[in-house]
């Protein structure tokens, strides 16, 4: 520890004669991360992570790096480990097929040799293409094989009816980040136009395929129309804007020149009866669009589509490209990833709702090999208390009437945790895998979970199915289900460690447990109720408070500038960083709960509750390239990870009381600014 002592721990030494102090216990606190220069009361997240942040540099391979991260890359080794052991000896059908695709993968020598003919089919499909009712029917059958457009089909829980399962289309079609990426002058933005005219032009040159000289410039246009038409990463947070179903025989009163039976067909779902249109306007515009459009530009723009979904796939310079696009000038990474990490992720997925072709058989190996029984105890005791203190801070909430904190108890009561891995595995005997053929597992791969996804429709609503992989760091609320679920892979250190401290495990996990139940009363998740369904539970008055409440919050984070210029989108991030203040005020809560009348203790010269958000702090540490800070900024609901660390304690009164936070010092607010909504 440096020589440096913290004005906080001075406070202290004031409890040594009354408290246990347990210095051969385990904080779970990473000392060596600590800038003792730093002042918790002044900045929590540089106090806990200031001398990580300047001795940790990101890899050349990533965007970004933090503790999520390095927990990734520890799963991706040992899911490396076992997807080679299949390839090596496999004991069944499954392991033979991780590991024949797996080595699909990594066989660059036949991927070079076979060059762009797996895509010969696809690429003449496209050239044949002569009018509009051609070109809808190909983007319905683009659906199947997993190749984008502006039209997003996919079936999912209906909103309003959570037993049943509802199709929807949602907008879609553009290859940048983000609209503000066409439509405003930002430098950074300009450049990312210019690499993407760039990138089209490197495509269509490697693929020989015959587009004029304009047709990079042709698709920009025709992709920045699109932007134009789309809604805002805010306006689609709105559940209730997003839900407006139509029968399918009435959609031409919505958009009379599409011919959307055909789409559908090609979908697969030529008897469609009705379909959630998410955004209604942007198809609306999508068919003047349409007419806009010279057929020629159409079929360059899905010649591109196909390419840039396959180059990661084909031979070394289509990959080569899709790198320096994708991953070197939109997220500032210097350094491709080993091929092999690319084949685990495409194997296994490479995050949250990313199953990549086999991710629930890898998952089931993993869980096998990497996830004990008694982890699964601790949290089921951890989810509990959380859950109790959650139903303590309802009833003590001084904003709500009796009547809406009733149906809020009755929406807790039932949560379903989901921890670890799915009691039903998903069943791949039907997909075929071939050693020998990257292009043609990937096909098969998309076209198999498609052909799942549609069969659910007209079927009860299954309750036992992941929306992630059990290797996947990270967790998850789900508001049609009503359901938390934590994978295994996040349960480990910083967020969750069987030998150490509960504080720290309170502040880690903990939090995280909380964060997860609170999307259940953001601004969104609370408009759906107990069984899941969008139903307004709320009294008119209580919802006028909870907004006056949320608004404080959105002003809160929007006051925050992540880098020269560049302020957070306080309502985009309003959803999450609801979740991060409750969350950690109910894990605090269940945390001195769980002490039981009893002190605690002393470990490293801190407190308990000091320990809490130290522990909390901690699990934020995270280093960002400028481009992918940029890009965050405007596509990622969650707050960067300095002001998740910082944010929520200015408004937690045990923070104050821990580090005897004073007026005068930089995460001081007055008790009647602090913000309380869970």
């Amino acid at each position: 520890m440096s020589t440096l002592r913290p004005l906080y721990l001075l406070a202290v030494t004031a409890l040594l004669a009354q408290t246990t102090i347990a210095q051969d216990l385990f904080s779970g606190i990473d000392p060596d991360g600590f800038d003792h220069t730093v002042r918790p009361q002044d900045d929590l997240y540089q106090h806990v992570n200031g001398r990580w942040l300047l001795q940790t540099q990101i890899p050349g391979d990533k965007s970004n790096y933090g503790s999520f991260t390095a927990l990734d890359d520890a799963a991706r080794e040992n899911i490396r480990r076992i997807i080679e052991a299949a390839a090596e000896n496999p004991t069944d059908e499954n392991g033979r097929k991780v590991g024949d695709f797996y080595q699909s993968f990594m066989d660059e020598e036949t991927i070079d040799k076979r060059g762009l003919k797996p895509l010969q089919d696809e690429l003449q499909a496209i050239s044949e293409l002569s009018d509009m009712e051609d070109l809808f029917r190909h983007l319905g059958y683009l659906q199947t094989v997993g190749v984008g457009g502006p039209v997003g089909f996919f079936v999912s829980t209906d909103a309003k009816d959570s037993t049943r399962y509802l199709a929807a289309i949602v907008q879609s079609g553009t290859t940048l980040p983000d609209r503000d990426y066409y439509l405003e002058d930002d430098e950074k933005y300009s450049k990312a136009r210019e690499a993407l005219t760039a990138y089209i032009t490197k495509l269509f040159s490697l693929a020989g395929v015959p587009f004029s000289a304009t047709a990079a410039e042709d698709i920009l246009k025709l992709e920045t129309k699109l932007a134009k038409a789309q809604w805002t990463r805010t306006e689609l947070r709105d559940a209730e804007k997003r839900y407006n179903k139509y029968k399918v025989a009435d959609l031409p009163n919505l958009t009379p020149g599409l011919p959307w039976p055909a789409f559908f067909e090609a979908a697969g779902v030529p008897e469609l009866d009705e379909v959630n249109v998410l955004t209604p306007s942007f198809f609306a515009a999508l068919e003047v669009i349409g007419d806009e459009t010279n057929i020629g530009v159409a079929k360059a723009y899905l010649t591109f589509q196909l390419l840039d979904g396959a180059a990661s796939l084909l031979p070394k310079p289509f990959v080569d490209a899709h790198f320096e696009f994708h991953r070197k000038q939109l997220g500032g990474v210097p350094e491709q990833e080993p091929r092999w990490k690319r084949g685990v992720d495409a194997t296994s997925g490479g995050g949250a709702g990313d199953f990549g072709v086999l991710g629930e058989v890898t998952g089931q190996l993993y869980v096998a090999k990497h996830f004990k029984p008694e982890a699964k105890l601790s949290m089921d005791k951890l989810v509990a208390n959380l859950l109790k203190a959650y139903e303590s801070s309802i009833g003590d909430l001084k904003w709500m009437t009796a009547e809406t904190k009733k149906q809020a108890l009755d929406k807790l009561h039932k949560i379903t945790p989901k921890i670890g891995y799915p009691v039903k595995w998903r069943d791949y005997s039907a997909l075929e895998i071939q050693a020998d053929d990257l292009i043609g597992n990937m096909k098969r791969s998309a076209l198999f979970e498609h052909q799942r996804m549609i069969n659910k429709l007209g079927k009860p609503v299954d309750k036992t199915e992941w929306g992630m992989t059990p290797q996947t760091v990270n967790a998850y609320y789900n508001p049609s289900k009503n359901e938390i679920v934590f994978p295994a892979a996040i349960l480990q250190p910083p967020f969750f460690n069987a030998d150490a401290d509960d504080a720290v495990n309170y502040g880690g996990i903990g939090a995280v447990i909380g964060h997860e139940i609170s999307h259940g009363f953001d601004d969104q998740g609370s408009k759906y109720d107990g069984d899941g369904n969008l139903k307004n539970w709320w009294t008119e008055d209580d919802e006028k408070a909870f907004k006056e409440l949320t608004s404080k919050l959105v002003d809160q984070y929007a006051g925050y500038e992540a880098m020269p210029g560049k302020t957070l989108n306080g309502k985009l991030t309003l959803g999450e960083n609801i979740a991060d203040l409750s969350g950690m005020a109910i894990a605090y809560k269940a945390y001195i709960l769980s002490l039981e009348g009893k002190d605690a203790p002393v470990i490293d010269g801190n407190t308990g509750p000091q320990r809490y958000f130290l522990g909390w702090a901690q699990i934020w540490r995270r280093l960002y390239r400028d481009e992918e800070l940029v890009r965050r900024l405007v596509v990622d609901p969650h707050s960067p990870s300095a002001f998740r660390g910082n944010g929520p304690v200015t408004n937690l009164n045990a923070f104050y009381e821990a580090f005897d936070v004073k007026p005068g010092d930089k995460l001081y607010k007055k008790p009647e600014d602090r913000i309380q909504i869970w």
